[in-house]
């Protein structure tokens, strides 16, 4: 159990469960060229392993997507 969403926090945002902090936010770190770690310093609620297997799955979705693009 790695993320999570409900209506009643962040309006329902896929946040880190146990946290407030969206995924999205992440990834936007990522986008803007800051590090996995910066992100961690920035939102000490969210563990690595919960960071790094966020990063996992959106490798997996990508790459569904792209065999399904292939096919």
């Amino acid at each position: 159990d790695v993320l999570s969403s409900d209506p009643e926090i962040v309006s329902g945002a896929v946040v880190f469960k146990g946290t407030r902090v969206p995924v999205s936010g992440l990834f936007e770190y990522l986008r803007a060229g800051d590090s996995l770690d910066e992100f961690l310093l920035d939102f000490p609620t969210v563990e690595r392993p919960k960071a790094e297997a966020a990063i996992s799955l959106a490798g997996a979705d990508i790459e569904t997507q792209l065999r399904k693009l292939a096919a």
